[in-house]
Order: C-alpha cells, then sequence, then structure tokens
C-alpha cells in the first residue's frame, strides 16, 4: 500500500478555465493583504466578519438541518434521497480569522453530490475576536455528537486550508484523548506550519496568486496566541510521529502553485514514515483551493478521487 507513488501529479498542465480564473484572481482585490503590515492594518477594529449564507436553492437540492453548538451555527446537508453512508465534518479555511465564503457553498455541494455523502459544516467563531480555544471546542463538540449519532469509522474529517488545519488536529486531539477515531481523512491544500519555516517555501511565493508568507506568519501568530509556533497544537507538520501513526487513511490535495504545497510534501513524508496509508495530488499551476473553482478539470478530477477514496 506504501509505494513511492504516494505522491501523484494529476494534471502536468493546467486546463484554460483554470488559467483564466487564475488571471482574474490575480487582478482582483486580494482575499488577504499582501504584507505584515497590511494584515494588522486589515484587523485592527474591523467589523466582526460573517459568514456568506447558504444559497436558498440548497433547500430544493438537498435536505438541510440546522442547529446551534456552543452558540455556533451549524449546518448539514444531506442528499436528497436521505442521509449518507459515509458523514464528513468539514471545516471551511479563511486563515481562521475569515468566515466561511461564498465559494465554500458549491464546494459542499459538489462533495454531497458526487460523493453521495451528507456534509456538516461548522460556523465557527473567528479569531481574534474569539480564541482558538474556541474554535477547538466547537470542534470536539460538533464531532463528539456526530459520533454519538454515525459510526466513528465512517466519519470523514475534511478542510480547506485552516480548515485542513483543524480537521487534522481534531484527529490529533482525539488519538491524544483515546476518543472514537474518525475513518478518514482528507486535507485540501492544509495549513500546516502556522510559521511557514522551511525556506524551500520562497519560491513558490511568486506563484501564489493568494498567499504572501509575511501575512500567513502575521496570521499565524496572531492564531498562536503566545503558544510556541512549532507546537503541534499549533502547527500540526510537527506532530510526533507516535501521533501520526494513530490517524487513519489521509489524503491531501494541494496546486503547485499554493505556498502550502512545500509543507504537503514534508507532512506526506512524515505520514509514510509513521506508517500512515497516505497520498498527496498535486496539480501544476493551481492555485489554493483549486478545488472551490467545482467547474474546472482538476477540481472535477478532485471529486473523483474523493468519492474513490470514501468508496474504498
Amino acid at each position: 500500500m506504501l509505494t513511492d507513488t504516494s505522491t501523484e501529479l494529476r494534471s502536468p498542465t493546467p486546463s484554460l478555465l483554470m488559467r483564466a480564473v487564475k488571471w482574474v484572481v490575480s487582478r482582483q482585490t486580494p482575499v488577504f493583504p499582501l504584507d505584515e503590515a497590511g494584515f494588522h492594518q486589515t484587523m485592527a477594529g474591523r467589523r466582526l466578519p460573517l459568514d456568506a449564507p447558504m444559497p436558498e436553492g440548497f433547500r430544493q437540492r438537498f435536505i438541510i438541518e440546522e442547529h446551534e453548538v456552543l452558540g455556533s451555527k451549524v449546518v448539514t446537508l444531506h442528499p436528497k434521497s436521505g442521509p449518507g453512508q459515509w458523514h464528513m465534518l468539514y471545516f471551511h479555511g479563511g486563515g481562521f480569522v475569515r468566515p466561511m465564503f461564498k465559494e465554500h457553498w458549491p464546494l459542499v455541494a459538489e462533495m454531497v453530490k458526487q460523493c453521495g455523502i451528507s456534509v456538516t459544516v461548522p460556523l465557527y467563531p473567528m479569531v481574534p475576536e474569539e480564541s482558538y480555544t474556541a474554535q477547538d471546542a466547537l470542534a470536539d463538540e460538533v464531532y463528539a455528537e456526530l459520533a454519538v449519532k454515525h459510526d466513528p469509522a465512517q466519519i470523514i474529517l475534511n478542510g480547506d486550508s485552516a480548515g485542513g488545519h483543524m480537521a487534522l488536529a481534531l484527529a490529533l486531539r482525539l488519538n491524544a484523548a483515546g476518543g472514537p477515531l474518525p475513518g478518514k481523512l482528507a486535507l485540501f491544500a492544509p495549513w500546516l506550519d502556522l510559521g511557514l519555516a522551511d525556506p524551500a517555501i520562497a519560491a513558490v511565493e511568486p506563484h501564489d496568486v493568494m498567499l504572501k508568507i509575511g501575512t500567513l506568519r502575521a496570521c499565524g501568530s496572531m492564531v498562536a496566541s503566545g503558544r510556541a509556533i512549532n507546537d503541534p497544537a499549533v502547527s500540526p507538520l510537527y506532530a510526533p510521529a507516535e501521533a501520526l501513526a494513530k490517524l487513519p487513511s489521509t489524503r491531501i490535495w494541494t496546486g503547485r502553485h499554493d505556498l502550502f504545497i512545500i509543507d504537503s510534501r514534508s507532512f506526506l513524508t512524515r505520514l509514510i514514515a509513521a506508517g500512515v496509508d497516505a497520498k498527496l495530488y498535486e496539480y501544476e499551476a493551481a492555485p489554493h483551493v483549486f478545488m472551490a473553482i467545482t467547474p474546472t478539470r482538476e477540481a472535477k478530477d478532485v471529486m473523483r478521487l474523493l468519492r474513490d477514496f470514501i468508496a474504498g
């Protein structure tokens, strides 16, 4: 199962649509400021950000459940035919400081549609208005509720970017606590080291149309809130081998024009060394969280691989 093919280049050249989207993104106001000073200026005294609302059309396409956990809204989408055999707990990205983007909802819908699964989405509180502890507590509680109602062996943890970090960190906390573990772990462009310490990341930065090293380090320091940046609870890239060895089968999807690809490669090496069934799928010239651009050839390939991973 563990072979030298654990890293696979799925798309050697970007699709025309992917090229077009990247061109448009590169000319828009960036999702995150382009430097540390801009980040701090944006965060200072900001209005509390709001999650993008779920499209109303989803109520015709899916069975929707909504409830509150620890004061936060939690939304579950089931296929119209009823709850799926597998249930995904999905954490959206946004650097821990930005709420659910409108682009996240089509990604969630596509996973329900293409994989035939149910997906639960916690709309977690933001740093710095709330501490990272509130985010962790919500993740723990939502998983605990889900594990009571659903066989943990058929729960898949998933997230993109900071949400990928949250999914992985949750799995590591469950390991440490001896709680019921999820059956699988899927990570979309996960943020694994909040300090971006690997110098190789600098070579990717000119190609990343969304993320910049200085901005992310400033954001990571804010989220760490006084903790050491290389603490595994802050940066799961540094989790000890004995903790990694207990993780379930794991798949990672990352574009080659994404700052996080360097740490994804390093993490894959550590997972395999720990004996985990793990694989990394790479996409040439694809940007950060490219799978949210659902009409692209690359995003459709991610959905096929995710469906096969869940079914296998």
